[in-house]
């Protein structure tokens, strides 16, 4: 297949270059045409253009008008017309005493300059290039330029482009059916083995050609060809691969460098659009999105142990329950043992007494007394004794509070432990996978989540 080029000419005149020797070279030859002939107010100046004295204007009849006679016709209409709106503001803009010098340095600015250049963005007039006016940092803005090719009959309009439209072909420039360009060889479509996109069949072997494949990507690039017309052939890529950029020697393989390389035409695979891709090849709109997604084995739900009713809480708090136990049994058998109400004589004793030697009066709060009460309010039990003195209900009252908020949190994170399944995953972020050592990861060589992290800077 012979070798197309396309030149694209930079410059505002495309109607001024000549362009014989290239005209019948195979060339596509595109630029740009900034004056528009069928403007009326170029039609009326190159009337006026003809009709000037040719002693006085020897070149005006024999030379053609260019773009930058046009764009210096526009640029004193401006200048003019910026001074009118000064001259109607009754802005000052003479310059009174010595004339400046342009070659200065450092320059010496104009005191008015500032007025000028404010009227030079407010000017809004039509010229021989079209509609002129200016942004906020003097740029021009809201102009239309002609685009035009070259043919064999010469120089031709195909469109034009504005900054809100951007390029508008004309009607003979749309695109049609026509599709005689390729309807006369078979195009070469490159894929890669993928399931459910491009799978062989299970009598593959017994096959030729196209019939040897299935999946989603091979129905439709079977769909596409019936729809425009074309003959293909599938091809899987050599070396199994979506394509990379290799960073030293800087060739591409895999699907991607079949396209970039020439040898195949078409790609039709579960391929990434990436931006280092589209600097060399065309995408079309995805057929699926998707993200990069992390994938693990689903954890095993663990079997309920002995201590499975430990899990509600945490072990710092369990620690804690029994530590504020112990303590507040202790501190209940010192109060207990530092007032006097807490010692008495039982009731219906029929033991003689001694008045010289009287008996200690017993105190029910021992040690033992003071956990077994603990443990009862703790357990929501109750108990036969409970403290007679104001110290000690302040520390069971203070007990009591504490056990009803500790038992109502276990009550309903055990209803939730029991009702609802925890799946507790160990990988919850690519983050997480890379601080840990235990499981083994990786991506596809040459794909786009290789590239991905290779070039990210987030981990």
């Amino acid at each position: 297949m012979a070798t197309i080029f396309v030149l694209c000419m930079s410059s505002q005149g495309f109607t001024d270059i000549v362009l014989e020797r290239v005209m019948h070279g195979g060339a596509n030859v595109t630029g740009f045409q900034i004056v528009n002939n069928e403007n009326p107010m170029v039609q009326q100046f190159l009337q006026r253009w003809v009709r000037l004295d040719e002693r006085e204007f020897p070149e005006a009849k024999n030379s053609p008008l260019k773009y930058t006679s046009a764009l210096t016709h526009d640029a004193v209409l401006v200048i003019a017309e910026a001074f009118r709106y000064l001259r109607r503001q009754r802005v000052d803009v003479s310059r009174r005493g010595s004339a400046g010098d342009c070659l200065a340095n450092p320059a010496v600015p104009w005191s008015q300059g500032i007025d000028i250049e404010r009227a030079l963005k407010m000017v809004q007039v039509q010229g021989m290039t079209g509609n002129i006016q200016f942004d906020t940092y003097g740029r021009r803005t809201n102009y239309t330029i002609d685009v035009y090719e070259m043919k064999a009959s010469g120089s031709r309009k195909a469109g034009y482009w504005n900054e809100y439209e951007r390029f508008v072909p004309t009607l003979d420039q749309l695109p049609s059916n026509d599709t005689s360009s390729v309807e006369n060889r078979t195009i070469v479509v490159t894929t890669i083995l993928e399931s459910p996109y491009v799978m062989y069949k299970k009598n593959h072997e017994q096959l030729e050609g196209n019939e040897r494949y299935e999946g989603y990507c091979v129905d439709l690039a079977s769909e596409i060809a019936k729809h425009v017309g074309i003959k293909y052939k599938l091809s899987i890529v050599g070396d199994g691969k979506y394509g990379a950029r290799d960073p030293e020697t800087k060739i591409w393989n895999g699907m991607v460098g079949e396209l970039v390389y020439g040898r195949a035409d078409i790609a039709v695979a579960p391929l990434t659009i990436t931006l280092v891709r589209e600097e060399v090849i065309d995408f079309s709109k995805p057929f699926m999105s998707l993200g990069i997604s992390i994938m693990i084995k689903k954890p095993q739900k663990s079997k309920p142990g002995v201590f499975s009713f430990l899990d509600p809480l945490a072990y710092e708090i369990w620690m804690c329950i029994v530590f504020a136990y112990i303590g507040v049994s202790v501190v209940l058998f010192l109060v207990s043992r530092f007032s006097p109400y807490e010692w008495h004589l039982e009731d219906g004793s029929e033991e003689p007494r001694d008045p010289q030697n009287p008996p200690d009066p017993p105190n029910e709060f021992g040690i033992f007394n003071s956990l077994w009460f603990s443990l009862g309010a703790f357990m929501q039990q109750g108990c036969d004794i409970s403290p007679r003195s104001l110290s000690g209900r302040i520390v069971g009252g203070v007990w009591w509070f504490f056990t009803l908020i500790i038992i109502s949190s276990y009550t309903a994170n055990l209803a939730a432990f029991l009702t609802v399944e925890r799946m507790v995953s160990p990988i919850e972020s690519a983050e997480d996978l890379a601080k840990q050592t235990e499981i083994a990861y990786g991506t596809l060589d040459s794909g786009s989540t290789k590239e991905f992290f290779r070039v990210s800077c987030m981990l």
